[in-house]
């Protein structure tokens, strides 16, 4: 496996243990996070069993997004590589070919943990040539999958990014972020603070289908509401929107009716789409729990990894005309928090 040279071994045991304390007695995090730790052998692709972390030391944490990218952020930080989510559609499945392991079981139960990535983002922020651009952070990888839970690694790099006043944003689906909403809070008055929730559909039966590891839609609703409690405005991408399954007019109301209530600063619809690695895992899912959707999965995605452009704009305009009649000022993307004003001595880099 590639990256085996970084991994964690100590004369054949892992230097950093899956308990709750690591090197020193530093606290690595309160939950269990479901994994176990993998054999000092190096790992083969494609085998089945209990999820693992397979720790790292990173030699770089503060990542420049490839030029001409349509992402709206040229930095990214992701302390986990693979995702206990297991998200059936997720994008970055094709990310663990990179590591000689699979697209799919693979991605879903073996996380690469980047133990040191706290310590090693407070280095580069300190980089004389850093200029404290914004961070975003869930771009890739869920930071707050269940692998945060044991090892904590979001609590250091908040309060890094914080201490620095640097500007970020976190993306999730997962509710451990309510863990860190005070921290986020202080990060906020000193810089530039984004946070955007993930809910794509609330129906319960597809959720537990199409997004087995993640929490419940209505508890991801609650992390809205706990941030906007606290004066932290929240963005919902509605997504992704599930041609065939979540895309009726009736659902998309129900959705948007849960978001707006749940008192989302703003509401962005985003449709499917479908990558080499998530595709081929996303089909056999649909082969197994809705056959009857395989050709008009065909028909969508026969010459694009995206659904055609017709389709997308009659959704988006129908999400949109949605949120605008419960009185939610649509916006295209998801809007950061304003900073507080800046005071005689508070460091700012924007």
């Amino acid at each position: 496996m590639r990256w085996d040279e970084r991994r964690m071994d100590e004369g054949g045991a892992q230097a950093l243990p899956l308990e709750v304390t690591g090197r020193g007695g530093i606290a690595r995090g309160s939950g269990r996070g479901g994994l176990r730790l993998p054999p000092p052998i190096p790992i083969d692709a494609g085998t089945d069993g209990e999820a693992m972390a397979i720790e790292i030391t990173a030699k770089t944490i503060i990542n420049r997004v490839a030029p001409g990218s349509r992402m709206p952020f040229g930095w990214t930080v992701n302390p986990y590589r693979g995702c206990g989510h297991a998200c059936r559609y997720c994008f970055a499945r094709n990310t663990h070919t990179y590591l000689d392991l699979d697209a799919g079981h693979d991605f879903d139960s073996k996380i690469i943990v980047k133990v040191n990535a706290g310590s090693l983002l407070r280095r580069e922020l300190a980089h004389p040539r850093w200029r404290g651009d914004s961070i975003a952070m869930g771009t890739n990888t869920d930071p707050y999958q269940r692998a945060e839970g044991r090892y904590g690694l979001m609590r250091e790099i908040i309060t890094a990014l914080r201490d620095r006043a640097n500007p970020f944003s976190i993306l999730t689906k997962g509710t451990l972020i309510l863990r860190d909403l005070d921290l986020i809070v202080d990060a906020a008055r000193q810089s530039e603070v984004s946070i955007a929730v993930s809910v794509g559909s609330v129906d319960e039966a597809l959720w537990r289908s199409v997004e087995p590891g993640t929490p419940a839609p209505q508890r991801r609703l609650d992390v809205v509401r706990r941030f906007a409690d606290r004066g932290i405005a929240v963005s919902v991408l509605m997504a992704p929107i599930l041609p065939g399954l979540s895309d009726a007019p009736e659902q998309l109301e129900e959705t948007v009716a849960a978001l707006v209530d749940a008192g989302a600063a703003s509401v962005t619809p985003l449709i499917l789409h479908l990558r080499p690695g998530a595709r081929e895992w996303y089909h056999r899912w649909l082969s197994s729990d809705f056959p009857g959707l395989l050709p008009l999965y065909e028909e969508l995605y026969r010459a694009s990894s995206y659904a055609p452009k017709s389709y997308q704009q009659r959704i988006t305009e129908q999400v949109r005309g949605m949120v605008a009649a419960r009185g939610l000022r649509p916006r295209s993307r998801p809007r950061a928090v304003e900073p507080p004003p800046t005071t005689g001595d508070q460091l700012t880099l924007l």
